[in-house]
């Protein structure tokens, strides 16, 4: 019981900053439809459980299944079975991912269904399977980070001069979006079983981050492979009227609910049946470890099946809806000083954001203070969002010249930061577009955009989540590069 009510606080924490501030502006700056708002508070109040559940559920099922594969894995020494291993777990888990769910959807309704929700989860997916195949290979071969990073961003930067700009805010952003709050639990698991059996403790350590970074590279890829191959012409896309939503409290709700279910039980069975699988021919737990897990994917269907909800039949519109009236009705600073603000308190109430800096602390030895790490993190996040609304505001600013020299700083930084703030810094990407970037934030700037005359939802309108996954990158490689300069003899290695 008391494991639910510390996730519950996490939650509330992270839910409660957004809901709060939306509130205020309701009473001041943006006033919303009382059948909106009312809708939006009840959406809240099922994020909240959905989540809290959800995440208490992936405690208890998903992360074991991910640390009993990983060792069964490298138990097996074959090179074969780790690679068909990351293909399927890593497609299957991807397919379970709420906030990729989140992101297909919003792609599919803006551009009408011309980029339907299920190409983007599927194509996605495969990225996703193929890198984290990848990714096991490097842990089993002692393959260094930063060359193979540098391989894949060498690809993607080659990509991106054949993709069209709509879909080079969704390729960015499906990274950011599939590395969330179901991936990265699974995908560390993973990687934590794979180290636990090297003899090399320091190689473990460093090898043990730097998965998810992998993984996520891989949704950009297969994402701008598919624009490359489509060859449509220029996409355009738009918002539905955000005023004029259902009138009905209980109808979105209702609608909704059968759809998201089916959904989530389609997505969640597959991996459901592989552990099943793997308990009879290699895990042999016993029975009440096999309950436990059991009832920990129930707990992550019904938590999932909550959060969904909320989130579509309620949270989303409304962030809509202040995105476009501070846009329609009020002056750049007013609409730059909100997205700073909201990236702000993104970060600071993201609760895996606290774990990763405790984390760091720790490594460190307290050398790097988490609250250095925690006020670079949420500068750099802000900073990003608010980046991400010049970008909306000024038509001659896109979404390459930030990503570009961002990435080519970032990768060419982990050629001189000590390897295992590499590894934290990129996965970190995924700690810090966590749920409500997918959703409010990423609903908040269609809204600009969709006010804002010259431009287009579709290409302006996306690319947040991408931003502030970019932003720790640099962020926390810098804390990495200082620590390294003035610690004499820290105990961490760099890059040879």
């Amino acid at each position: 019981m008391s494991v639910i009510i510390d996730k519950l606080r996490e939650v509330l924490f992270s839910v409660l900053p957004i809901t709060l501030i939306v509130l205020l502006l309701h009473l001041t700056l943006t006033p919303i439809e009382p059948t909106m708002l009312a809708r939006f508070l009840a959406g809240a109040a099922l994020l909240i459980v959905g989540l809290t559940i959800f995440l208490f559920g992936v405690d208890i099922g998903i992360t074991p299944i991910g640390n009993e594969m990983g060792a069964s894995i490298v138990k097996t020494g074959s090179i074969r079975i780790v690679v068909v291993a990351g293909l399927l777990l890593g497609f299957f888990i991807s397919i379970a991912e709420p906030d990729l769910h989140i992101l297909a959807g919003q792609v599919d309704s803006v551009t009408a269904g011309l980029i339907s929700k299920g190409s983007i989860v599927a194509v996605v997916s495969i990225g996703i399977a193929a890198l984290l195949a990848v990714g096991l290979l490097r842990i089993v071969f002692n393959f260094p980070l930063y060359r193979l990073l540098s391989i894949l961003y060498g690809i993607i930067f080659l990509l991106a001069i054949f993709t069209s700009p709509e879909f080079m805010a969704i390729a960015f952003d499906a990274s950011g979006a599939t590395t969330g709050a179901l991936t990265v639990p699974f995908v560390l698991a993973l990687a934590v079983g794979v180290t636990k059996l090297k003899k090399d403790s320091r190689a473990s350590e460093n090898d043990s981050f730097g998965l998810v970074a992998i993984i996520s590279a891989g949704a950009i890829i297969t994402v701008m492979l598919m624009s490359i191959l489509k060859k449509t012409d220029r996409i355009t896309g738009t918002l539905k009227n955000t005023e004029a939503a259902a009138a009905t409290f209980f109808g979105p709700f209702v609608q909704k609910l059968p759809v998201i279910a089916f959904e989530v039980l389609v997505a969640l069975l597959p991996i459901l049946i592989i552990f099943l699988i793997f308990q009879n021919v290699s895990f042999k737990l016993p029975r009440t470890s096999v309950r436990r897990i059991l009832f920990g994917v129930l707990f992550t269907f019904v938590g999932l099946v909550l959060f969904l909800l909320g989130v579509n039949a309620g949270f989303m519109e409304v962030g809509s809806a202040v995105g476009y009236k501070l846009a329609l009705s009020y002056g750049k600073p007013v609409v730059i000083t909100m997205g700073f603000i909201f990236g702000m308190v993104t970060i600071l109430a993201e609760p895996a954001v606290y774990v990763l800096t405790h984390q760091i602390e720790d490594v460190t030895s307290g050398y790097v203070k988490r609250k250095l790490v925690l006020v670079t993190l949420a500068f750099g996040v802000a900073l990003a969002v608010a980046l991400s609304m010049v970008r909306i505001l000024v038509p001659a600013v896109q979404l390459w010249h930030y990503l570009l020299p961002g990435y080519i700083l970032a990768i060419a930084m982990t050629y001189v930061v000590p390897d295992l703030f590499v590894g934290i810094a990129f996965d970190s990407g995924g700690v810090a577009s966590g749920p409500m970037t997918a959703t409010f934030i990423l609903a908040f700037t269609q809204g600009v955009a969709e006010a804002t005359e010259g431009a287009n939802v579709l290409v302006d309108g996306f690319g947040v989540i991408a931003m502030v996954a970019m932003a720790p990158l640099i962020a926390l490689q810098i804390l990495g590069f200082v620590f390294k300069v003035k610690s004499k003899k820290g105990g961490l290695e760099s890059n040879e």
